[in-house]
């Protein structure tokens, strides 16, 4: 199939290195990467590289594709086989190291009816937010036609809707009287045009908003902004039906990636509390983004096919930032495996003993790990079992081989005790019942 390209290259609206300095983001970041999706057909499959998604949430589905994070590599590569069981691709190792700047993406690609997928890609924000318990959070939508009309009625020449975005964008960090100033000594629009604009660029809200907007003479008349309207009345009805318009405000001032996008945009910001000093919550830290962007992919078809596309990318190594300061400010120790039970023998000579149990664990599904070195230390293993937050550790030495057992240590209380290895499985599995 001609064109190879993967939308994971184009950073999405959360992408973290671009909201460090405000009105000094790329507007149109180069896809130039490839990133290895294949595209073909007016209804391309994006490749799932990562793992599926739980029974909790959405299945992932056919047009679906949750791109990786791309899997951290291990530090002790000379002490720990990798994990059989529970390690999904994509996932962080169990010693992350220096992170890499990723961007999660869940894009869906195809042509269906308007808004349906749009939705979806904002529940699935909205759910991996509230998984993660990171705090109050809200997520702004709006839509490119709906500024793009904004601009128009307001008088401002189509050359100079995408600077005009730039500063528009700003609205969330300074006021809207510095924003103004800017558009009219640095972006050359009227001082009149601009303040037309801040008619409409400090308005959010929902249903409500998205109606009155709908009824006002001059951006009903229109035909670009109408459109949008009724997108954005239509997507507002459908959250509603997946129950999450609480956490969804439709904001004017959302201009973000105006050069490649193509209808609605979205962005997931955490907040702070409102307090006595405070009448509302305000916004600390966007964590995710994306929107609709379907011209891009057709421009590396060799025979410009359109593909329409709407994706959301994850801003993780702001949200991996986030979970260690609160871990650090709790005391709390961050478990770093999934790792369930590390094979440990006590002495020397014994690696046979541990390879083949191991091997049992493994076939019976249990996640299991065992140091890389033939003859470790004894204490070394049991000091990895710690760091690393394994709670059980399976030892097998000379006197446990002759009596048919192994002893089954729980790591955190240190208790030890001898198990039939017929009966292994079970205890291991009861013990790590929730």
């Amino acid at each position: 199939m001609p064109g190879s390209w993967g939308p994971s290259s184009v950073p999405h609206l959360g992408d973290p290195s671009a909201q460090s300095h405000p009105g000094h983001r790329p507007l149109c970041p180069s896809p130039g990467h490839a990133g290895g999706e294949v595209w073909g057909g007016s209804e391309a499959h994006l490749r799932a590289a990562g793992p599926g998604r739980g029974a909790a949430g959405p299945a992932l589905r056919p047009h679906r594709a949750l791109c990786s994070l791309p899997g951290h590599e291990q530090d002790h590569q000379d002490e720990a086989l990798p994990r059989r069981q529970g390690v999904q691709e994509g996932q962080p190792g169990h010693h992350p190291g220096p992170l890499p700047r990723v961007l999660p993406d869940f894009d869906i690609a195809g042509q269906f009816d308007p808004m349906i997928p749009d939705a979806e890609c904002l529940k699935i924000v909205h759910e991996i937010l509230s998984d993660l318990q990171l705090g109050d959070f809200v997520i702004k939508v709006n839509d490119r036609r709906i500024l793009n009309g904004v601009f128009a009625v307001c008088g401002v020449p189509e050359s100079k809707f995408i600077p005009a975005c730039c500063t528009v964008d700003k609205l969330d960090k300074v006021p809207w009287e510095e924003v103004r100033s800017e558009m009219v000594g640095e972006k050359g629009l009227s001082p009149e045009a601009a303040d037309r604009i801040g008619e409409y660029v400090q308005l959010h809200g929902g249903l409500e908003l998205i109606e009155r907007l709908l009824q006002d003479p001059k951006l009903s008349q229109n035909k670009v902004a109408k459109e949008g309207l009724g997108d954005m009345k239509l997507l507002f009805e459908y959250l509603t039906l997946f129950g999450i318009t609480g956490k969804i405000s439709f904001d004017l001032s959302l201009a973000r990636g105006l050069d490649y996008y193509t209808g609605v945009i979205f962005e997931a910001v955490l907040l702070q509390q409102e307090n006595e000093h405070v009448e509302e919550a305000v916004s600390v830290g966007s964590v995710a983004g994306g929107g609709r962007y379907d011209g891009l992919v057709g421009m590396f078809d060799a025979k410009g096919r359109k593909v329409p596309c709407v994706g959301v990318s994850i801003g993780i190594e702001r949200i991996f930032s986030i979970l260690e300061q609160r871990l650090e400010a709790s005391g709390e120790k961050l478990r770093t495996t999934e790792t369930q039970v590390l094979v440990v023998t006590p002495q020397k000579h014994l690696l046979a003993a541990r390879m083949k149990l191991i091997s049992e664990l493994w076939d019976a599904g249990i996640k299991a790990e065992m140091l890389y070195k033939k003859d470790p230390k004894l204490l070394k293993q049991l000091q990895y079992c710690e760091d690393t937050g394994i709670p059980l550790a399976a030892i097998v030495g000379e006197q446990e081989l002759a009596d048919g057992v192994v002893k089954l240590r729980d790591v955190a209380t240190r208790k030890e005790v001898d198990i039939p290895r017929e009966k292994l499985i079970d205890e291991i599995r009861r013990r790590l019942e929730p």
